[in-house]
């Protein structure tokens, strides 16, 4: 892999997948969105659909072709069913793990961080937010919830739902840019 992805299912929240997607690109990040739902069109929690720069099969042949950087990252909007479905997917997730073992990194927002994000090698003592209701599977792998928009933990990054989406998005742009950029794009969002 070579830049971010992020990953929508079917049923995914759109606040976070766009917000977040939109950010990463003012900060000058190619950010591409993944479906996994098995066509590039993917609709989200509340009826938007979204057609995807790549479809699963082209992201898979990418790995197969480039392997995984630890300069990349994995992004996993929350809503439901799109969380469920992403956790579901044992091929991702295997990714993921794959991925973070690697060094690389995984950002996870919503229901994605109790989900998808719990099911990470080494998630005892990481700290991470969530959408309140979704820390279960998380709080049982060991996490630490913290209540906040957005939390940075080595190379886990997590967000705590919709309204926190741009926050989100800035906190994985500073990751991967630095916190220049991000203080750039925050300023020129007027937040």
């Amino acid at each position: 892999m070579k830049g971010v992805f992020i990953f929508l299912a079917e049923g995914f929240e759109e606040t976070e997948a766009i917000a977040t997607w939109d950010v990463l690109r003012r900060g000058g990040i190619d950010a591409v969105l993944v479906s996994v739902a098995g066509g590039n069109e993917v609709t989200g929690a509340h009826g938007l659909t979204v057609k995807a720069d790549t479809d699963r099969a082209g992201f898979l042949n990418l790995i197969r072709k480039e392997g995984t950087d630890s300069r990349d990252v994995m992004v996993f909007p929350g809503g439901m069913p799109g969380t469920r479905n992403l956790a579901g997917d044992e091929e991702l997730m295997n990714l993921m793990k794959e991925h973070y073992t690697d060094g690389g990194t995984v950002a996870a927002i919503c229901a994605a961080p109790g989900y998808v994000a719990s099911q990470l090698p080494g998630f005892e003592g990481k700290k991470f937010t969530c959408y309140d209701g979704c820390e279960g599977p998380a709080l049982a792998n060991g996490g630490i919830l913290v209540r906040e928009a957005a939390v940075i933990d080595g190379n886990l990054i997590t967000g705590r739902g919709p309204g926190c989406a741009i926050g989100f998005g800035l906190s994985i742009l500073a990751h991967v840019k630095g916190p220049e950029t991000a203080e750039e794009v925050r300023e020129g969002l007027k937040i």
